[in-house]
């Protein structure tokens, strides 16, 4: 799924990545609002992107955790995820991702936390 998801990164700041997925209609489902495994792909890209952005060489890294609370209802649009790194650790990456639409960004989607473990 992640591979047609067209995901764009916006903005590396810091222990931050903000990462973009344009709206298609094949994300939508039905009742009109934007799936979840959308929304978790999002999340996991950010995940990825931000840990990539602090680490030389951590290809390998995998998530060993992803939990995800859905707050709202998304519109059919351009969702955004705010990915920050709350610990970094030798083995581990601890991460926290907003999740909101472009048009909303008020209200959160999705509050998501993961845990990726690093390669020895």
């Amino acid at each position: 799924m992640a591979d047609d998801m067209d995901l764009r990164i916006d903005a590396l700041e810091g222990r931050s990545a903000f990462v973009r997925v344009p709206f298609h209609g094949r994300m939508v489902r039905p009742g009109g609002t934007v799936s979840g495994p959308t929304i978790m792909s999002l999340a996991d890209a950010a995940m990825y992107a931000v840990i990539l952005a602090q680490l030389d060489n951590v290809e390998m890294a995998v998530t060993s955790n992803l939990n995800i609370n859905f707050l709202s209802k998304p519109k059919p649009e351009d969702l955004l995820a705010e990915a920050k790194i709350l610990k970094l650790g030798r083995r581990q990456v601890v991460c926290e991702v907003a999740v909101y639409s472009v048009s909303n960004p008020e209200e959160l989607v999705a509050h998501v936390t993961g845990t990726y473990v690093l390669p020895m």
